[in-house]
């Protein structure tokens, strides 16, 4: 089965990668910018729906004829062990260079607020619970998203290659249930909960999922609607103006109160807390993905040579993300110790965004040498076999 890459999702991801950055550099005025301001959702909703998208797209192909061999089949988990390896790699830097500085004031202040402060005071004890993913130190708490979601991903690959749509309504039966209960992600040995919510943000990754298989088969998951297509504008449009007007947030945020006080409405569809997903967020994202999926401008300047630079921050996320969370702390701890300032922030955001380009590069450059390597070593094997026969 034939698939050539649809640049999209890297140009997508790649956006999503420079505004998370952004994000996690707090008070600055280039964060005003970010897709957060201009709707419900934020870049962290659509970088785990274009993971999923990506991972239907990377190993789908195996679950989509008959039954894979275990080898393939587990694919994933090589890939969630490789995501754990650089959540450890960065908590393990973290640790170090907080330790290293904690007698600063706005260092330790940061080291508390952070959940960092208990694991300095006690590494041993904490060494556990860190490496179980039971602790999560604020802004690098992510990846153990991306870890269990990859450790089910081969039973979901295969159980939404032969009924997707029940996968998918089984998904959003899960999305409900623990929203309504308030079901949270225990951690340990302080329980605080897991701000990224498994139980809750599958229904993200599951949507990528789908949406990915389709595309390996030359299909879309939904299929495109005009109704649907202006239904989704339209919804675009209407939160936009809630996010970015006072009195229209003012007023519907005071209506969406009244349907929770008096009409009995949930949290779960009144409200945008992040960890459970809540129906503004999750109607947000997949509307604009919908729209964006759907818009052909999207498309064709995802294959323009001047975006390549942003393309390859998304076809290297993972190293371009651990290099952005380490960033994003150097850029806080500078911003806490020294006087704020436009300049200041123009100057963190402009050297992270570089630092980041940096790094995609070299990545990119390793992966060509790879692939020359590899048709160099292609070719000598033909030739070796054209010298027997």
């Amino acid at each position: 089965m034939n698939h050539v890459r649809d640049y999209r999702i890297d140009l997508l991801r790649g956006i999503a990668l420079v505004m998370i950055f952004i994000n996690h550099v707090p008070g600055t005025i280039w964060e005003n910018f970010t897709s957060r301001n201009f709707g419900f959702s934020d870049a962290a909703e659509g970088f785990v729906l274009m993971s999923g998208m990506a991972t239907g797209l990377a190993y789908g192909t195996a679950f989509l004829g008959r039954a894979p061999r275990l080898g393939q089949a587990l694919r994933p988990w090589r890939r969630a062990v490789t995501l754990w390896s650089v959540h450890m790699l960065i908590i393990l830097a973290l640790l170090l260079a907080f330790a290293l500085g904690l007698d600063h004031p706005q260092v330790h202040a940061i080291a508390s607020d952070h959940k960092i402060l208990p694991a300095i005071h006690d590494p041993v004890g904490f060494v556990l619970p860190l490496a179980l993913l039971g602790h999560q130190f604020a802004y690098a708490d992510i990846l153990p998203l991306y870890v269990v979601l990859m450790l089910a991903a081969p039973a979901l690959l295969f159980l939404a290659a032969r009924w997707p749509r029940r996968v998918m309504a089984g998904s959003l039966l899960l999305w409900l249930v623990v929203g309504l209960l308030q079901i949270r992600m225990p951690t340990f040995p302080t329980d605080y909960g897991w701000l990224f919510n498994p139980l809750s943000w599958q229904v993200l990754f599951v949507a990528g999922v789908l949406t990915g298989l389709g595309m390996r088969q030359g299909k879309r998951f939904l299929p495109y609607n005009v109704w649907a297509f202006r239904l989704a504008v339209a919804f675009l449009v209407a939160s936009a103006l809630w996010v970015q007007v006072p009195l229209i947030a003012d007023r519907a945020g005071y209506g969406l109160w009244l349907l929770q006080k008096y009409g009995g409405l949930p949290e779960l569809f009144t409200t945008f807390e992040k960890s459970f997903v809540c129906l503004p967020r999750l109607l947000h994202i997949l509307a604009l993905a919908y729209v964006l999926s759907a818009w052909p401008v999207v498309k064709t300047l995802a294959g323009d040579p001047r975006v390549s630079p942003i393309v390859m921050l998304g076809r290297h996320s993972l190293p371009v993300f651990a290099a952005g969370t380490i960033l994003a702390y150097i850029g806080q701890v500078t911003k806490a110790i020294l006087p704020a300032s436009t300049a200041l922030d123009t100057l963190l955001i402009v050297a992270g965004i570089g630092v980041l380009f940096v790094v995609g590069d070299l990545y990119d450059r390793k992966k060509r040498k790879q692939i020359v390597l590899r048709s160099v070593q292609d070719d000598g094997d033909v030739q070796r076999s054209g010298m027997v026969i």
